[in-house]
Order: C-alpha cells, then structure tokens, then sequence
C-alpha cells in the first residue's frame, strides 16, 4: 500500500527466536539508513518467536521512529513472514534482510543506487562467505541445479539482501501461492533485474534456524513450485525402465529356452534386486506425486500463508523524541 505521505524505501526484516541479535541489528540499520537521502520506514516482522524477541522489539520502537512490527499469530516461516512485511510496506522501494547480520546493513546503499539507477529487482550475490565449508559447497551445489531446473536465473538463492519495486512487490502480492520462493516469484515479474556482490560476515550470535531438513524442504519448494520439469523427468526414467524391463525379461526367457527350465531356477534373488528397484521406483514416483497434488490441494483450499495477530505501527520522524532516537544501544 502507498499514498502521498509514503516513504520512499521500505525495509522488511523476518524475525524468528532473534532476541539476542535485535539490539544491535536496530543500531546497525539505523546508523545505514540515517545517511540516505530518501525517506524510510522499517517493518520487523515477528514470526512466532518463543523467546523476547518481541518484547525488545516493542522496546526498540519506544525509542526508534519509523518502525512498525507485524507480530504473526504463530511460526509461518520466513517467506509468509516477508509476505506480511511486504502487505504493510508503503515505500516505492522495498529490501528483505535478515536480523542476523550475515546480511549486512552498511551493504543497503548498495541496493538503493542499483534503483536509482532504474532496476526493478535486485538480488545480490555473498562474496567471501561466513559459513562452513559444507554448506557453501552444498549451495553452489543446489544454487547450479535449481537454475537448471526452474530455469530461474538467479546466482545465489540464499542471501536475503535484495530489493523490490513497488511494482514488482504487488504482482508477488496479486498472485500468492503456497510455499512459495519469493525472489523467484519476483523474478517473474521484474522487468530490469539485476544482481550485485554484496559483503558476508558471520551470524552475530545465536544459531541458525534453518536445518538441514529446512533446507531441503525449500528446494523442494523451489523445484516443485516453478517447474514441471520432475514429473517429465519421471516419463522418461519409467520409460526406461519399463523398456528394460521387457528386455531383460526377453532376455531371461531366451536363456531359458536355450539352457533349459534348470537354469532359470537360479535366477531367484535377481528377480527379487529387479522387483526392489521397481517397488522402489515407484515409491519415489508416487512421493513426487504427491508433493504436486498437496500443492494444489492447499491453493484450492486458499488459506492465508499467514495471520496477523497485532500490528504496533510505527510513528513518524517528527513524533518521537529526538534526543531518545539515539540513545546508544547496548
């Protein structure tokens, strides 16, 4: 949403369980988005923490003008969390980061030239990354893959720092989906993208929230959500394997009848390898299946991908006390 009085940037942050990192994530941000020359607002969303996080929120903003909190009923996840940041956005530029600090706040200026510039849509690419060796090469392992696949053609899936036009933020918004992945929704709908290397440093404290199973459910999400290309895939292994299948079975029945009905008794535990890798094959089939049609069945039921339990709106630059705003942080 937007009118006259609307900032001109927006900045959404997800937060899940990040009590010991908002203190110095608001001083950080706040000290990058004073030195702009456009106006600003800032938009923390709570995703259902079990911890403070909401309560040091509600503390920063006695303090902060121009933040506004979005407290989710309950753990969405991050995208239904941004999704909620992006519905209360007002600024014609909007940019995701995390409350972490692996992705920098001193980095934004960056963004904000590329949109002065005239991109619609801005992904960044981590240099020097801050993680274990594992997980980057785990990433540039998936990053190749869901490019080949999705035909999407974002570097770095992973890194939250990007930014969104207003117009592209209400095509994501116009058309929601289940599960979805949102720098891939908006790929679809920008029209001048563009990516740039952003700084990595280490999470500033605390542990990460996404696991491996994590991980890899946001793949599937990807992979399922912007490409048919599994399901082909499946016709044409069960193709071949339908197809070997008639071979080898012509096979043994040729060596039947040219060793005789003895010979044939021999083959038992073949048979059973054969039947396993079928048996398998189709379990794996049928989960695939199965993750397309519960997709479907979640967007005919149109559920939200969130609900909002309270909004604390932010108030403007000139209602807050002046002398409170920079109080420091410990």
């Amino acid at each position: 949403m937007s009118s006259e009085n609307s900032p001109k940037l927006s900045i959404v942050t997800p937060m899940y369980n990040e009590e010991v990192n908002v203190k110095r994530f608001c001083k950080r941000l706040y000290a990058a988005l004073e030195g702009l020359p456009e106006s600003w607002e800032v938009i923390c969303v709570n995703d259902g923490s079990s911890d403070r996080t909401l309560d040091l929120l509600l503390r920063e903003k006695a303090r902060r003008d121009r933040l506004t909190i979005v407290d989710l009923a309950r753990n969405f996840g991050q995208h239904a969390a941004v999704l909620a940041g992006f519905t209360c956005s007002r600024g014609e530029w909007i940019v995701t980061l995390d409350a972490d600090l692996q992705n920098s706040p001193e980095e934004i200026p960056k963004l904000i030239d590329a949109f002065r510039r005239g991109y619609d849509l801005i992904g960044s690419i981590r240099v020097d990354r801050h993680d274990p060796l594992f997980r980057k090469w785990a990433s540039r392992l998936t990053n190749r893959l869901i490019r080949a696949i999705s035909g999407i053609s974002l570097t770095d899936f992973g890194c939250m720092l990007r930014g969104y036009s207003r117009e592209v933020v209400n095509g994501i918004l116009k058309n929601p989906e289940y599960r979805t992945f949102i720098p891939a929704l908006g790929a679809l709908f920008a029209r001048r993208p563009v990516e740039i290397a952003v700084q990595h440093e280490d999470r500033a404290a605390g542990e990460s929230k996404y696991s491996m199973l994590k991980l890899f459910s946001l793949q599937l999400d990807l992979v399922t959500g912007f490409s048919l290309w599994p399901l082909r895939a499946l016709f044409f292994v069960g193709s071949f394997i339908a197809a070997s299948g008639l071979l080898m079975g012509l096979l043994i029945l040729a060596l039947r009848l040219y060793f005789g009905a003895e010979w044939a008794g021999g083959g038992v535990f073949t048979l059973f390898a054969v039947l396993f890798f079928f048996v398998g094959a189709q379990f794996f089939a049928f989960g695939l299946l199965g993750e397309y049609v519960g997709r479907i069945l979640q967007c005919v039921r149109g559920r939200p991908p969130y609900v909002v339990k309270e909004i604390y709106p932010g108030l403007p630059a000139q209602v807050v006390d002046s002398g409170s705003e920079h109080q420091e942080v410990a």
